[in-house]
């Protein structure tokens, strides 16, 4: 059963008013990330999911999850609107119309509210990859010779496993019956677990690094640069959709003045003001005999 365009009317202003009631967002929500020590020791790969997890849990996160649920009940009713509007006529038309305009007005101001939390997360996430870079840095200078020696440490170590490896399996392929003895097989066997291992230790998601557009290997600095400039990017498509927003505001006031016009337009057609009429309407009295 289809319903009336009044009674549309009526529950498109309660879906309004309904939605006009959510739970409120906070007048300054904010995110403070985790240390940047902590995070720079994360795998790559691991690094962006990290971050994100612990946005969505902030209150900038939440404020932001909620404005777009808000977004997306708003964008519903405007299609509702606009479809009634179609089929509606005198009187409700042009209440349709009035509410239509003001739920534009609603819209606008949840895509700026959205946008500014957006431009705020993004803008402490640049801060937060700045620290991190600075830190790779300082590591990178450090005087004191730490980080090279460990380093060095983690290269005399492996140099010294693969002395043994070698002095053991010379000795066990030094007499003729090596590759009959337990000896012999038992080290097979540890081989063969070993690079087994390794080769699940390579190709690990957690010790997988990003990559260039040629396919080789970023560096951890390389790539939070390359985070960094995507943030740019994002940050330079949020003034293109602010000046989006602007036009679309633009449009709303024009829209606000024409259907201003169109009821002063209807309340004269249903007044009692009088129609000046013109003389030349009356010519033929005054030429006829």
């Amino acid at each position: 059963m289809n319903r009336s365009p009044k009674s549309l009317l009526a529950a498109l202003m309660l879906g309004t008013a309904l939605t006009l009631t959510a739970a409120p967002v906070l007048a300054n929500p904010s995110w403070h990330p985790q240390s940047s020590e902590r995070l720079i020791k994360l795998p790559p790969s691991y690094l962006q999911k990290s971050l994100d997890n612990d946005f969505a849990r902030s209150a900038l996160g939440q404020a932001l999850t909620t404005t777009e649920q808000d977004l997306s009940l708003k964008t519903g009713t405007l299609g509702d609107l606009q479809r009634a509007i179609d089929t509606a006529e005198g009187e409700v038309r042009l209440d349709l119309r009035h509410q239509f305009l003001a739920e534009k007005r609603e819209y606008l101001n949840l895509i700026s509210e959205r946008n500014e939390m957006r431009r705020k997360h993004l803008k402490v996430k640049r801060k937060l990859f700045d620290r991190m870079m600075d830190k790779l840095a300082e590591e990178a200078d450090d005087p004191s010779g730490t980080r090279q020696q460990l380093i060095a440490q983690q290269q005399a170590a492996r140099k010294r496993f693969q002395t043994s490896m070698d002095v053991v399996d010379q000795r066990i392929f030094e007499t003729s019956m090596a590759t009959e003895s337990k000896y012999a097989s038992q080290y097979s066997q540890n081989m063969q677990a070993m690079e087994k291992l390794l080769a699940r230790i390579k190709h690990h998601d957690m010790n997988q690094m990003a990559e260039d557009d040629d396919g080789q290997p970023l560096t951890r600095k390389e790539h939070l640069r390359r985070m960094a400039s995507d943030i740019q990017t994002e940050l330079a498509m949020l003034d293109q959709e602010e000046t989006m927003i602007g036009y679309m505001a633009k449009l709303v006031a024009l829209d606000a003045m024409a259907l201003t016009e169109d009821g002063l337009d209807a309340e004269l057609a249903d007044s009692d003001v009088a129609t000046v009429a013109s003389p030349v309407t009356n010519l033929n009295f005054f030429l006829d005999n």
